[in-house]
């Protein structure tokens, strides 16, 4: 049995060290947000964030999950997701939606030690792959939901 804290809750499951984090939350604990596209870790469909770090659940030893906070696009939304989902919504970004969870993830990862990111960063630090290619929107929303929360802070 592993022990995980994952969005907030103790869990505990029954999972090989080296299963794929993305196995154990979508198949042992019902948590399917996180998608499976590449299983490579190249797309990002899968991000969740460890510690506030984004990792590609895919390719991420649920064994280097214990002892850290696992979150995952079901957990409670706390001010940067809430944030970037509203400015998700108003710049319009996603299109089919498949990436959209991963995306947002990646995005609160990078706000969280980034909060006033400018276009370079985010065009460094958001590796996440987009079939609809709606990158300027997601730079877009990701700008509007950092002053939103730049304001706040004031």
């Amino acid at each position: 049995m592993i022990a995980l804290n994952v969005n907030d809750q103790a869990v505990r499951v029954d999972a090989e060290a080296q299963m794929p984090l993305l196995w154990v939350l979508r198949d042992l604990l019902a948590l399917t947000g996180s998608k499976y596209a590449c299983g490579i870790g190249a797309c990002g469909a899968c991000t969740v964030l460890v510690d506030g770090h984004p990792v590609r659940s895919c390719v991420f030893p649920v064994s280097h999950a214990v002892g850290k906070r696992v979150r995952t696009i079901e957990g409670t939304p706390d001010r940067v997701l809430t944030a970037l989902r509203s400015a998700w919504i108003a710049e319009q970004v996603p299109q089919c939606g498949y990436c959209q969870s991963g995306m947002l993830m990646a995005a609160a990862g990078l706000l969280e030690f980034h909060p006033e990111p400018i276009d370079r960063e985010i065009e460094l630090l958001m590796t996440n792959l987009c079939r609809c290619g709606t990158y300027p929107r997601v730079r877009a929303a990701i700008q509007r939901a950092a002053r939103e929360l730049q304001g706040d802070r004031a």
